[in-house]
Parts: structure tokens; sequence; C-alpha cells
């Protein structure tokens, strides 16, 4: 039998819907999912397996002109993503005219691997705009295969999971076979207590976090849970704990619901607040999450 594997690689503006796209193909919810920019930081892998084929999607960053080290770190996520696409998909939305970057524009545009231009949030829009928008993609990246879809509604998202399929060198397995991801438990408490503060809190109180889970001990029954929330200010502190510490009770309440069907096992979480002063700039610190990889 011929055995299939590949990266397939996700790449597109803030809030066009990656993750959500990716979260369908894989059919597990990895990729965490808000209407804020730069909810996705890290590159992170979903692996779906079959008997002939494996197929590893990554999810990227969304595209931004960085302000700071973090989001350079970001950046450097999604040119790694160039660099071992097998396919590459391209996601834009309805409306959306261009790639915030135009040195990573002329790498999808010049691709030498598959591109999949996928307009996403087509629920959004009627027939003749949605013409009109397939003619200027297919103006602007002709190499490209152009699939409409919407990742939130799964419109159309089983015939680009078909196509890659099709296009999916032959190659052995990159991961063992019940691999579903590349990152570990610890990773994804983080993000999801990370996804709660981006959905309860404004400003840049959520841009200014970063959580590390200090402790994981899986019991039969229960895995218990410490984590502590960085923050680069002593005025984030007070805004992350809120009044008699009930803001950071209802983050505590929203991810240990999300963490006991992410592990399907109940979870006893403890949260902890500490300042730790301009990490988003420094390399250590940034190196220290799992940010900075040179």
């Amino acid at each position: 039998m011929v055995h299939k594997a590949g990266y397939v690689n996700i790449i597109g503006n803030p809030n066009v819907g990656k993750s959500t796209l990716m979260n369908a193909l894989v059919g597990e919810r990895l990729s965490i999912i808000t209407s804020k920019a730069q909810t996705t930081r890290h590159r992170i892998l979903g692996i779906v397996n079959d008997d002939d084929y494996q197929i590893v999607f990554s999810d990227t960053p969304g595209i931004i002109k960085p302000a700071y080290e973090l989001q350079e770190s970001m950046m450097d996520f999604v040119k790694s993503a160039f660099e071992d696409a097998d396919i590459l998909i391209y996601m834009v939305e309805v409306g959306e005219k261009e790639l915030k970057d135009e040195a990573f524009f002329r790498r999808i545009t010049n691709s030498k691997v598959p591109v999949l231009l996928l307009l996403n949030k087509i629920d959004k829009s009627n027939q003749q705009q949605l013409e009109e928008q397939v003619e200027l993609w297919k103006s602007k990246v002709p190499s490209a295969e152009i699939f409409p879809i919407s990742a939130l509604e799964k419109f159309n998202t089983q015939a680009v999971f078909d196509r890659i399929i099709e296009l999916l060198p032959v190659s052995p397995p990159y991961f063992s076979k019940d691999a579903l991801t590349d990152k570990s438990e610890r990773f994804f408490v983080n993000e999801i207590i990370r996804e709660k503060i981006l959905l309860n809190y404004d400003k840049e109180i959520p841009y200014a976090v970063e959580v590390e889970t200090e402790e994981f001990k899986e019991e039969e029954t229960i895995i218990r849970i410490k984590a502590v929330i960085m923050v680069e200010r002593d005025t984030q502190k007070g805004i992350l704990i809120g009044h008699k510490g009930n803001a950071l009770k209802k983050v505590g309440i929203g991810a240990r619901e999300e963490m006991e069907k992410f592990f399907m096992k109940k979870v006893h979480l403890e949260l902890f607040v500490k300042v730790n002063k301009d990490w988003r700039s420094s390399d250590y610190q940034l190196k220290r999450f799992g940010y900075n990889q040179k």
C-alpha cells in the first residue's frame, strides 16, 4: 500500500478563521478561538491519521507588522510554516483584498508547492459579491485553487480535505499514528486559560498575559493543575484579579469547564497571578515561554 504524508500549513491575516478551519479539519478543538486579533501566538500542529495517509495541519499566528519582540517571534513561526509546507492554505475572508505583509504575499504567489486559497465567511456574502471575490483572487494568485467556504458552518470544508489528500506526497508518516498534536497537555492548559482571559478582558490585558502551568498531576479520577498568569504591571494584576477576586474566579470556572471537556476528566484548577515585568520584550522570557526559537 502506498502511504502519503505531508505538512498542510495555514496562513492568513488575523481573524480570518484559521483556527476554526484547523479545528474543523482535524475534528478536535486544538486551537483557541476568539474574535480578538493575535489569539494564536504559537504554531500549533493538528495531526489526522488514516491507514494510508497522515496530514499534519499547522495553524500559525495571523500575519501582522511586528511592534515588539513577542510579535517578531510570532512572525518567525509563520516563516517556518513556509519552509516545511507540502501544501499551503492561504485563507482570506470575503471583502479582504491583501495580505498585511508584502514579502509573505510574494512567497505565496511564487510558491513551489500547491496553494489552496480558501475564501472564508461566504455565509456573510451574496452571490454577486462572492463571484467578484473569486475573480479578484484568481487575478492576484493565479496559481492557486480557490475554494469558497464557511469554516464556522463547515460548508465545503470536506471538499478542501479531499483535495488535500489528493495532493499529499508519497511519504512515511512524520509522527506516530496515534498522535493528535505535537503539543503537551500543559500547553493546552495554558491556551485554554489564555482564551478565557481574551474573552473576559479588554484593552491591553489579554496581550500582556502569558500563562505557565507549574503543576499537572493526573490521578485516576481527577487532574490537579496549578497555573500562574504572568502580567507586566501591578495595575494589570489588579484588573486581572478584580474586586474580591471575582474576575479571576470567572476565568478559573470557565477554564476548568473547558479543560474537563478537553481532557474528559474532572479537573481541580488553582490560578495565581504574578508580575513579570516587560516579558514580551525579553529574549530570555520569550525563550522560556517557547517563542523565541533562534
